[in-house]
Formats: structure tokens, sequence, C-alpha cells
């Protein structure tokens, strides 16, 4: 039998793994910065009180750790996104026509947002940060394991290359997390809907 329950506006995967992946990047960063200052790429160190690990073995200890649990979280959001048909009804398609319209209406701050959906600058920061999550595992691998993985790290063009390319896709995730955030102070309602699940506006 037909019910007419509303849709809700993020469903239970979604939830769970966007605060399993809340916690997990949390522990990423920190655990990275800890082992970035072992061996910076800048004239600049991370202060101690945001790092995590307290020395270079343990921040690789629990960077490894932190690594699988986001690593298993990922497969399962990738699998029930394209399972699910989400990737297909939620994120695609990407015009630039409308993505042109709602950056527009965005700086002029008409850009309107509804529970459960997507606009074309929420599709393209999300799809983005699936890509940059991608290039930030293989550049992972390269650097941990570089002679196991030499094909990996020449791919790379080196392993300082890879070095540089991981720290630049943390800092640009670090920047979407700052985004989303600015984006949950501007529209408070959304961060109950991922707690609850809230209500899809149609």
């Amino acid at each position: 039998m037909k019910t007419n329950a509303p849709r809700p506006a993020h469903r239970w995967p979604i939830r769970i793994t966007h605060w399993v992946n809340l916690f997990a990047m949390v522990c990423m960063f920190m655990s990275g910065w800890e082992i970035y200052n072992a061996s910076p790429l800048f004239d600049f160190r991370f202060p101690p009180q945001i790092t995590l690990g307290g020395w270079l073995g343990g921040a690789i200890g629990w960077h490894l750790a932190v690594m699988w649990l986001l690593a298993l979280n990922g497969l399962c959001y990738l699998l029930w996104s394209l399972f699910s048909g989400h990737f297909r009804h939620d994120l695609l398609p990407l015009r630039i026509a409308t993505l042109r319209q709602d950056l527009w209406q965005a700086l002029t701050l008409r850009l309107q947002h509804r529970h459960g959906h997507y606009n074309s600058i929420q599709k393209l920061m999300y799809l983005g940060v699936l890509l940059l999550g991608l290039l930030l595992v293989l550049s992972g691998l390269a650097i941990w394991k570089p002679v196991q993985l030499s094909w990996l790290v020449a791919l790379f063009g080196g392993f300082d290359i890879a070095r540089y390319l991981h720290f630049f896709a943390m800092a640009a995730i670090g920047l979407f997390v700052v985004i989303h955030l600015l984006m949950v102070i501007l529209v408070p309602r959304t961060l109950w809907a991922m707690l609850t699940g809230g209500q899809r506006e149609e």
C-alpha cells in the first residue's frame, strides 16, 4: 500500500556518512598537520594545540588508522549514491548556463535554498570535493608507499610534487569546509535537516 509520507531532505545513508566523514576529516587534518610540522613544505608550522598525535610516529598512526575509516565511509557513500540514484537525480546534470545563473543570484543574495534540492553551486562544490578526495587518496598513497608504488609517484612527477599536491588538495578541502560552515550559519535550518532528515521541499 502506497503512503504519501514526505520524502526526507537527506536520507539516512547521507546523514550517517556525513557525520562519520566529519569526525574522520577532523582527525585527518589534525594528524596531517603534525606530520607536516615534522618536515614543512613552507616557512610556517601549525600550532601544536591543533595537531593530533603528539609526535611524528603518533601522528602517522592516527593518520593511517583514520584513513581506513575515511576510505570505508567514502566507499559506502559512493556505492549507495550510485545504486540509489543519488548521483543521477541530485548531483547531475551540471549545466554551465544554470551555474552562471545561480552564481549571479548568489552574488546578489537572491539564491534560494530548498531542502532536498542542490543548486548548481552546491553540485559543483560536492562533485569538486569528491575529485579532491580522490587526489588526496592517490597522492597520500604515493607519499606513504613511494617504493612499492613507484609508478604512482612517477605519475605525479616525483615524491616532492606528490607532497605539494597532497597539501594543496587538503587546503582546498579545508576551504570547502569553511564555505560549508558559512552556508550553515546563513541557513541554520540545514543543520537540523542533516541531523533528523528534514523534509524535502517540492
